[in-house]
């Protein structure tokens, strides 16, 4: 396990959850911290897009659009025959981990940067191309035999213009138009505090995450195992094709890390619009109380030390 100090401030969130201290983090707070989080790593990613050419960059955001789209089709069977969940409980899971968490992102990249694995400054566009396929296939494999009834036009807004993927565009945005420079007289805001806002960030994480604990308990075993297994075979399809793009490992261990992520902030929301007769603590429990959790602890090192045996 990594002593990054992001994980051991999710830890102590989680600690203090199941301890049932009254440590609590005012509701303003998180939505400021989610808020800032978002836009900092849009700022970034967008800043660094100013150097690079627009077709350099069409190989990498057609995979990850490709990857976010084939995920949710390899986790529905899964969750449909041998969890034996219903339809849309099916769909509705795999939708969340053929979405991406920002979280989990921001938490790898910190990871590999201590450690000298600087990702490819291009990876942050991933995050914003990477949330809508798989939520749109989740929905497909919901409604296969009503879509008529699912209102394209009120998902898309709402999709769209939802509050973590429209703070990611505008930050990629904005980033795209000032460049290195204009990001510069911003860099105390946006990138000296940013560790120090992900570890607050990480402690309500914590916090959430043990809240989620007793809804995996009834859901069963299964889904339990399909949290801690599913990252370790999405990682594995995004590591290689990390390969095939000839990333870095750093870059490599970053696209893993989102293949291998679960959504809880866009995807509960496209679900509830779409497919209401989902149950969400299954997909939430899941995604926010197994996969997020061993993602920032064990996951992400993993995802790294692979990237840097097959370098």
């Amino acid at each position: 396990m990594s002593l990054d100090p992001v994980v051991l401030f999710f830890l102590l969130g989680l600690v203090a959850r199941l301890s049932r201290s009254d440590l609590r983090l005012p509701e303003p707070l998180y939505e400021a911290l989610s808020i800032y989080l978002l836009l900092a790593i849009g700022l970034k990613g967008g800043a660094e897009l100013a150097r690079q050419p627009l077709l350099g960059i069409a190989p990498l955001a057609l995979t990850g659009i490709a990857l976010s789209a084939l995920l949710p089709l390899l986790a529905y069977p899964v969750l449909r025959r041998l969890g034996r969940f219903a339809q849309a409980d099916a769909a509705s899971i795999a939708a969340h981990y053929g979405s991406v968490s920002v979280v989990t992102f921001a938490v790898a990249q910190s990871f590999l940067t201590r450690r000298g694995l600087e990702p490819e400054p291009q990876m942050s566009v991933l995050v914003a191309l990477m949330e809508a396929p798989g939520l749109i296939v989740g929905i497909l494999l919901a409604r296969r035999d009503s879509l008529h009834t699912v209102s394209w036009r009120h998902l898309a807004h709402e999709t769209l213009f939802g509050k973590a993927v429209f703070l990611l565009l505008g930050g990629l945005l904005i980033g795209a138009l000032i460049g290195p420079q204009g990001l510069a007289p911003m860099k105390p805001l946006f990138g000296d505090l940013f560790k120090g806002v992900l570890c607050l960030f990480l402690l309500e994480m914590g916090l959430v995450a043990g809240a989620r604990l007793p809804e995996l308990r009834r859901a069963g075993p299964f889904l339990i195992g399909f949290g801690l297994v599913a990252p370790l075979v999405f990682g594995a399809i995004g590591l290689g094709a990390g390969q095939l793009l000839g990333l870095s490992v750093g870059g490599c261990a970053l696209l893993a890390t989102l293949c291998a992520s679960a959504s809880y902030i866009a995807a509960p929301t496209a679900m509830r619009i779409a497919v209401p007769q989902a149950d969400p603590a299954l997909s939430i429990g899941a995604a926010l109380g197994v996969t997020f959790p061993f993602n920032v602890t064990l996951g992400i090192p993993l995802y790294a030390w692979a990237a840097g045996w097959l370098a």
